[in-house]
């Protein structure tokens, strides 16, 4: 009997934590009306989506030398990880780079691409995450996807390729905190929005760095298809991130380091730097530490643009 009891309190247990699931997957009333509570969901989240009637939503990834990692596997997971009420997978997920060689990502990940940018399908929704600068024929090919994606999202550092295109002039964007600066200074028309998790201006979104690219992803689903298809993906992920929900989440990261003198900031990125390992100028008398030896080389270039930032 006692044996009976116990088996029973676990099972329900498990239901309680796998309730979700089980309403949206096993039961067959709940299949049904699984939809109508995504049209509900859908009706109460800002900016939807429209998903095609029949079909997958192609997602492509565009990547490069030295693409980071994080940037477009978080996404990628999160794009293949949505299921919906009646099973269906809604997204169809590729690589495209500029050509079919293949390329090296962060760490050294060999992959090679599904298609170049002259053989990709068009996408729904276009991926960029941090890589190596895009040549003329990359940027047209994204200037051309945009024109008809839903979404056009770049992640990380990622926003200097996007913006190397044009298309984020007069808006809104974000990237990996270290980059606010190097952003708006090499862009200019640009608000940079410091502190944001992701950003979103019209078909056009931007994420903060590294993991944020997890939460725009699953902001798309919500977007796509409703907060609940957004939460159930998060919670087969073990993703407990919410920045999906709020925007304004990475507001650690909106006021810059305090510049002190035992643990200096670099003047380009805004990171703390190490003093005894660090490269370091003198400029009229003051000593500036600098994250790399690149940075180091920017500010000698023109020191008075970095003054007082």
């Amino acid at each position: 009997m006692k044996r009976t009891v116990w088996l029973l309190v676990v099972l329900l247990s498990a239901g309680m934590l796998t309730l979700s699931l089980i309403q949206s997957s096993s039961s067959p009333a709940s299949a049904s009306a699984a939809p109508r509570a995504s049209e509900n969901n859908n009706a109460a989240v800002s900016n939807p989506l429209t998903p095609p009637a029949h079909g997958q939503i192609p997602v492509a990834f565009l990547i490069s030398e030295g693409a980071v990692v994080i940037d477009f596997t978080g996404p990628w997971e999160v794009f293949q990880d949505v299921h919906l009420p009646k099973g269906d997978m809604p997204f169809r997920l590729y690589t495209v780079a500029p050509t079919l060689k293949p390329i090296h990502a962060s760490g050294g990940m060999k992959i090679i691409p599904d298609y170049s940018i002259a053989t990709a399908p068009m996408p729904k929704v276009l991926v960029i995450p941090a890589q190596s600068n895009l040549g003329p024929a990359t940027k047209e090919w994204i200037r051309k996807v945009a024109k008809n994606a839903d979404v056009t999202m770049s992640v990380c550092t990622g926003a200097f390729a996007l913006a190397s295109t044009g298309l984020l002039s007069g808006k809104a964007a974000t990237t990996h905190h270290s980059a606010y600066t190097a952003l708006a200074d090499q862009y200019p028309d640009i608000q940079v929005k410091r502190g944001a998790r992701f950003v979103e201006a019209g078909n056009l979104a931007s994420a903060g760095g590294l993991s944020s690219g997890i939460d725009l992803a699953l902001r798309v689903v919500e977007r796509y298809f409703g907060h609940e298809a957004a939460r159930q993906t998060a919670f087969a992920m073990e993703y407990q991130g919410e920045g999906w929900m709020n925007p304004d989440s990475n507001s650690i990261y909106a006021q810059p380091y305090a510049q002190v003198e035992e643990h200096p900031v670099c003047p380009i990125c805004g990171m703390e730097v190490d003093p005894t390992t660090a490269p370091k100028s003198v400029y009229n008398g003051k000593t500036y530490y600098f994250m790399n030896e690149q940075h180091k080389q920017q500010f000698d270039a023109s020191p008075q643009t970095y003054i007082g930032k």
